[in-house]
């Protein structure tokens, strides 16, 4: 059942593209790095004291929840709009364990692809900037892995709640809207709040989950207000949710 699920994704034209997404904004974190490592040797000792960078993987941590929103919203909608959900049906009639197949090999491949992409872009960019002491290029290994492992998390579950969504919406425009919207839209809008539920309504945004589980320093305002244990709590609940309302939809709608 994996078996065949992960060859049907890996098949499908739209898959590759993601994957290839990644792959370009992978190597604009080696070009953002060398960028940083040129403008800080050009910079004087006063200006340095003060100069701030953003750190090597941020190319990518802009991209990847793009990319899980739009691996988890083609993933189940497109085998609706061509009617390959019936073939899949017809293969195997018990539909949960279809969705739960389809669902793990999803989040999988998603989550190899940032985790990968997360350390080769990292590393590349450590080791370009070497020993210039750039501030976001000189935090402590285990920190740095920790950040980057729950940014690979995070985008794995965005993935899954957007394949739920797609489950439950089987509308490939509709379920790529909303995920934009939760990423992009509200999160701006929440900012337009009056304080203290700005910080706290932009703070829950799945995409704004990672630093707060990680424990990323830094003010409120940059990394949110969240404790980990309570950022990872909130994001267990939008994939619990969001795949419980597809698994309904799957096992009860008509194919």
């Amino acid at each position: 059942m994996f078996a065949s699920e992960w060859y049907k994704l890996r098949t499908v034209r739209s898959t590759m593209t993601i994957i290839g997404t990644v792959a370009v904004f992978m190597l604009l974190c080696v070009l953002w790095s060398w960028y940083v490592a040129e403008y800080w040797d050009g910079l004087s000792a006063a200006r340095r004291a003060t100069a701030k960078a953003a750190p090597a993987e941020q190319p990518l941590a802009v991209s990847l929840p793009v990319c899980a929103v739009v691996l988890g919203a083609l993933t189940l909608t497109s085998e609706y709009s061509c009617g390959m959900n019936r073939t899949s049906l017809a293969a195997m009639p018990r539909r949960l364990t279809l969705f739960s197949a389809k669902a793990s090999v999803t989040a999988a491949t998603m989550l190899a692809a940032a985790l990968v992409s997360l350390a080769v872009g990292s590393a590349a960019g450590k080791a370009i900037v070497g020993e210039r002491p750039v501030p976001a290029f000189q935090g402590a290994v285990a920190d740095v892995a920790a950040h980057l492992l729950w940014l690979g998390v995070t985008t794995a579950a965005i993935t899954l709640v957007t394949f739920g969504l797609g489950a439950a919406l089987r509308s490939t425009a509709g379920t790529i809207t909303i995920g934009m919207a939760v990423l992009i839209v509200l999160p701006g809008l929440a900012q337009l709040l009056p304080s203290p539920w700005d910080d706290r309504i932009w703070s829950a945004m799945p995409g704004n989950l990672s630093n707060q589980i990680a424990g990323a320093p830094g003010s409120s305002t940059d990394h949110g207000v969240l404790s980990p244990a309570l950022a990872v709590a909130l994001l267990v609940a939008y994939v619990a949710v969001a795949l419980a309302a597809g698994a309904v939809s799957f096992a009860r709608r008509d194919a």
